[in-house]
Parts: structure tokens; C-alpha cells; sequence
């Protein structure tokens, strides 16, 4: 896919390339053509099957949706159909909506606290982040942050919430973290960021350090929450690739890194790295599906799970010496590019758009065996 890192488009993502975006048309297309048998269709080895499909109705067609999360006690989905400019809140149990929390501008990241019982939700529109009642869904506070307000992560050694904006969103020359106390519901600091944009970010809560995707710089920053400073800025090998999604491996002292990759092509192809989080070395360098923005580890079984935008999961076996050995893949509708595994619930959750035939859905998939 070719690297666009100035403009972003009206969902607060940046404008695709003209050959991107005739893929993404044909993908719409495409995803006509998908139904529930084809998604449960897969090899007898497969890592993953189909449990349940949730859907969201009545979300215009767009082909955003972004990052969930869960409420595993009150069996509750927090969804992000961007379109319909709300939080989808939805039964695990049974698939139906409780909730579509309205009045949302660009909606991006969502984080539900069950110690508080409270919904953080990012507004890239706004520029803030609004705080809801997980009894009632309503408004109890907007946090005001920068323009642009994006992926959050939150760190359960702190307590603390980290959320990405600023940058050229915002008419700034560089980009900020920053950091949320949820029980106090106020900002308490910004963290500069020497870069024009950010995608995803991760914590590692026995480090103290958060891996933060420097996408137009081809490079992963690393900062140090005790000061608040970046410490380093591990830049990715072999040309152009952007990085979005993160996940921390504490145990092997691994950081995984997705990229989409420059010169792929409509976006088909992407890259994965591990990083040895000690050195800052690249130790493994693998070609995986584009447009990938999840990954997940499942400590259980010692696998990855990874979402792509190509109408895939891919999945891989963690074994010694940096061996990532591929499993079967699952199909997904096109552009379900957005994951996460919960191993409370021992579930991988997909974020679905509403493209063409393919309503707005939240897919759940139960790591076999």
C-alpha cells in the first residue's frame, strides 16, 4: 500500500492512495459475497472457530470500526462502529445491543474499568476523552486532550490510562501521549513525542515502559513512564514500514510489531517484526496479510493472533529461538482489521465495519483446542 502520512479522511484516519482506494471499493464489493458458513469454514486444524456473530444494526456503510473492549463480569462488548458515531454495547451472552452510546464526534479507542464501572471513550473530533456511568451510559465527564485524540492503552501497574494525539491532526510539529488518571478522571501530563503521527501503543507494566508506533517514521518509540521521556526510537529495516499494531511478549523479551509495507500494493501486504525488547535488535522478520491493526498473545497456548484488513486471521505457535510457526488461517470479511483476545473470556473478538451486505458485527472466536 503506498504511505500516506499527512491527510486523514472523515472517520480521522488517513486519505488512501487512489489505487488503495479502488481496492478498498472492490473490497466492499467483495464482501457481499461473505456469509456466516464461509466464515466458519476452515481447516480441520484450524486455531480458531466461529462461536458467535453479534450484530450492530443500522450503522451506516464505512469501513472503519475500531478498538473494543470488555466488561467480562457483566458479560458486556464495548464496540466502535465509527459510522454510526457511537458505542455499540453488546450482550456476550445472546449478541444483542444494550446500549448504542450516541453523541460521539470520531470515536477510536473505548476502555471499560470495572474497578470503577466506568467507559473511557476517545473523540478524535472533539479532542477529548468522554467518561460514561457503566450503569446507566451517561455522561459524567469530557477530559479535554489535543485534537486528533486516538489509541489508548491502560497500564494495571499504575492505574494509569496513555492515549495518542496531537501531531499534524492537531497543527502541531510533533505528537503527544497523554496520561489519564481514570478514578480522578483529569489529565495529569503530556508526553512529547518527536513524531507527526502515532498508531498503536502497548505497556509492559513490570518494565515501566510503553512501545509507542511511530508510523511516518518507520520506527517504534520507547518511552520511560518513571520520567516520562523517550529513551529510545527502534527504527524498522528494510524500507518503508509503517508500524500499527503492538504487543508486549514480557516473558521472552519480545515486542511484535505489524506493519503495513510501502511497496506491497494495494495494502495486500504487510510485515511482522519481533524485537528483542533488551537490545532493540529485529530477530525475526515475517511477510503477513495488510492493513493489520491487532495482535493479541495468547499466553495459554502460546499463540499470536493476528487481524488483517484481507479478509484473514493469522495465527502462529511461539517456539524457541524466534521460530513463529504458522497455523491455518480463518477468514474474516474484508477490512476486519481490528482484534483483541481477552483471556479472561478465552475469546478473540474481530471488529467488524458494515460494508456492502456485511453488517456491523462484533465476531467471536473460541482458540481451538
Amino acid at each position: 500500500m503506498t504511505h500516506i502520512v499527512n491527510d486523514r479522511n472523515s472517520e480521522g484516519r488517513r486519505h488512501p492512495s487512489a489505487r488503495t482506494r479502488l481496492f478498498m471499493a472492490a473490497g466492499i464489493t467483495l464482501a457481499s459475497s461473505f456469509t456466516i458458513g464461509v466464515l466458519g469454514a476452515s481447516a480441520a486444524d484450524a486455531p480458531l472457530m466461529l462461536e458467535k456473530t453479534m450484530i450492530i444494526p443500522g450503522v451506516p456503510v464505512s469501513p472503519y470500526s475500531d478498538v473494543l473492549s470488555v466488561d467480562v463480569a457483566g458479560a458486556r462488548v464495548f464496540a466502535t462502529p465509527q459510522a454510526a458515531k457511537a458505542v455499540a454495547v453488546l450482550d456476550i451472552k445472546d449478541g444483542h445491543v444494550l446500549k448504542m452510546i450516541t453523541g460521539m464526534g470520531k470515536l477510536h479507542a473505548v476502555f471499560y474499568s470495572p474497578k470503577l464501572n466506568r467507559l473511557f471513550v476517545t473523540d478524535a473530533a472533539a479532542g477529548d476523552m468522554k467518561v460514561f456511568d457503566g450503569k446507566d451510559y451517561s455522561l459524567i465527564k469530557s477530559i479535554p486532550l489535543a485534537v486528533g485524540a486516538d489509541t489508548l492503552v491502560y497500564d494495571p501497574r499504575s492505574q494509569l490510562i496513555y492515549v495518542n494525539s496531537g501531531g499534524e491532526d492537531a497543527g502541531m510539529d510533533h505528537a503527544i501521549v497523554s496520561v489519564v488518571d481514570p478514578a480522578r478522571m483529569e489529565k495529569v501530563s503530556d508526553i512529547p513525542i518527536a513524531a507527526k503521527d502515532l498508531e498503536g501503543s502497548v505497556v509492559d507494566p513490570e518494565k515501566q515502559l510503553l512501545y509507542v508506533a511511530l508510523v511516518a517514521d518507520f520506527a517504534v518509540a520507547v518511552v520511560d513512564l518513571h520520567t516520562g521521556k523517550t529513551v529510545a526510537n527502534w527504527k524498522l529495516p528494510e524500507g518503508k514500514n509503517s508500524p500499527f499494531a503492538l504487543e508486549v511478549d514480557a516473558a521472552r523479551n519480545r515486542l511484535y510489531v505489524t506493519c503495513r509495507v510501502d511497496n506491497a500494493g494495494f495494502g495486500i501486504g504487510g510485515r511482522f517484526f519481533a524485537i528483542d525488547t533488551q537490545s532493540g535488535r529485529v530477530m525475526k522478520t515475517m511477510s503477513i496479510g495488510g492493513w493489520a491493526d491487532g495482535i493479541s498473545l495468547d499466553k495459554k497456548r502460546q499463540r499470536i493472533y493476528i487481524s488483517t484488513g484481507v479478509g484473514r486471521i493469522e495465527s502462529y505457535a511461539v517456539e524457541g529461538n524466534d521460530v513463529y510457526r504458522r497455523l491455518a488461517d480463518v477468514e474474516t470479511p474484508l477490512i476486519s482489521k481490528h482484534s483483541l483476545y481477552s483471556a479472561e473470556l478465552d475469546r478473540l473478538l474481530v471488529d467488524v465495519p458494515h460494508l456492502a451486505l456485511t453488517e456491523a458485527q462484533v465476531l467471536v472466536f473460541k482458540p481451538l483446542p
